[in-house]
């Protein structure tokens, strides 16, 4: 689009980036919000266990909130999952909720903030707009560089055995969100490259996506590509490097707020079905169809995918054509060398199970519309079946 077309814009309207932050989330928590008292911590076993919910929750008490930690978020979470969760919310009168962990936790922080105080029920929230009436107050603090659910407007829930459904409203963006390295510090080298990968997708499917694409979501595309880019495989390496870390939740916030304005699309819709069936990581399932469904997009968005290859592999030249196809070479490149599985093969698909992946994507409608190319069952079939 044009830099005079017309366009909105919507984030959080607060935001506070730098190592040890969350130990100051009293103080914070206190200043955006005077009259709070009771606050529920949403957030998963894994990161309770590593002690890390210890400063944050002493910063609270510090400031005369109690806390309630509800640490039963799992991957994908389930409509029994946000229900559970409800029900401790409401159980303990919370006034404030604060999402602390990867994207799951974050997503059931938000559905809790706005169904705690409110008489809808959660089937009547999925989709676009549905959400009626205010929220709790939410604060969100992501523990993985991946996701970006800090500062998007977007909740994906398990609905069935396989199937995921979304709500999207204005009223799921934080008041505040808070990036804090120290919380990502023992994160494993994988789980540090398929999330950040993940925020990569993020930035790519922004750019290039066919509605609501505008200059400050491309801007902030650019930028997050850029520190993923530069920093992903230090992270994997070292890490321990604060810096990198720090850059890598930089990067992820920014492709956050890049995508939740320009929405994601055809890498999203495929990856969907193979983190639904077969339990995959959300960000790896996103790294094993995406250079595939770039190479099926180049028809149609070569220019896009030229201009970001100059971040992602500085220096390269040639025609549009080229440059376009040294992006996805670039981002196989990233794969490989972080050691994540980069064919669905390596993640237990079979080759019989494409026809129910095929048929699975092809329900994801509010993300194939915003593709650049349009896709048929048989062009997806076919980029699953290169991705085996």
């Amino acid at each position: 689009m044009t830099e005079s077309a017309e366009f909105s814009f919507s984030t959080v309207p607060h935001l506070v980036s730098g190592p040890g932050a969350s130990s100051r989330l009293g103080i914070l928590v206190r200043s955006h919000f005077p009259d709070a008292r009771r606050a529920l911590v949403v957030t998963d076993p894994g990161f309770l266990g590593t002690g890390l919910v210890g400063a944050p929750q002493r910063s609270l008490e510090q400031e005369h909130i109690a806390v309630h930690v509800w640490s039963e978020v799992v991957a994908d979470p389930p409509e029994s999952v946000v229900l559970q969760a409800l029900e401790v919310a409401r159980r303990h009168d919370a006034d404030i909720v604060i999402g602390l962990g990867g994207g799951s936790s974050m997503d059931v922080a938000k559905l809790i903030a706005v169904l705690a105080g409110s008489e809808q029920p959660l089937g009547q929230i999925y989709g676009i707009g549905n959400v009626r009436g205010k929220r709790l107050p939410l604060v969100q603090i992501p523990t993985t560089a991946g996701t970006g659910s800090e500062v998007t407007n977007i909740a994906i829930v398990t609905t069935g055995a396989t199937t995921k459904m979304g709500v999207v409203a204005p009223q799921l963006y934080a008041d505040l969100a808070i990036l804090d390295a120290q919380l990502t510090l023992g994160l494993p080298p994988l789980v540090t490259a398929a999330t950040g990968i993940d925020a990569m997708v993020h930035a790519i499917e922004a750019f290039t996506s066919k509605h609501k694409k505008n200059p400050m979501s491309d801007n902030l595309a650019r930028q997050a590509l850029g520190l993923l880019s530069r920093t992903l495989l230090r992270a994997c390496e070292h890490g321990s490097d604060l810096a990198a870390r720090q850059a890598m939740l930089l990067g992820a916030c920014f492709a956050g707020q890049a995508f939740s304005n320009a929405p994601v699309a055809a890498v999203h819709a495929l990856a969907y079905p193979i983190g639904g069936i077969f339990h995959v990581p959300h960000g790896l399932s996103n790294s094993l169809v995406l250079p595939h469904v770039l190479r099926f997009n180049l028809s149609h968005a070569s220019a896009h995918y030229a201009e970001l290859a100059g971040i992602v592999a500085p220096g390269v030249t040639g025609s549009e054509e080229a440059r376009a196809n040294a992006l996805i070479a670039a981002m196989e490149k990233i794969a490989a060398s972080t050691g994540i599985q980069t064919t669905l093969r390596q993640v237990g698909v079979g080759a019989a199970d494409i026809d129910r992946l095929a048929d699975d994507a092809m329900l994801q409608t509010r993300l194939l519309g915003n593709n650049p190319r349009e896709l048929t069952r048989d062009d997806i079939h076919g980029i699953y079946s290169a991705a085996y």
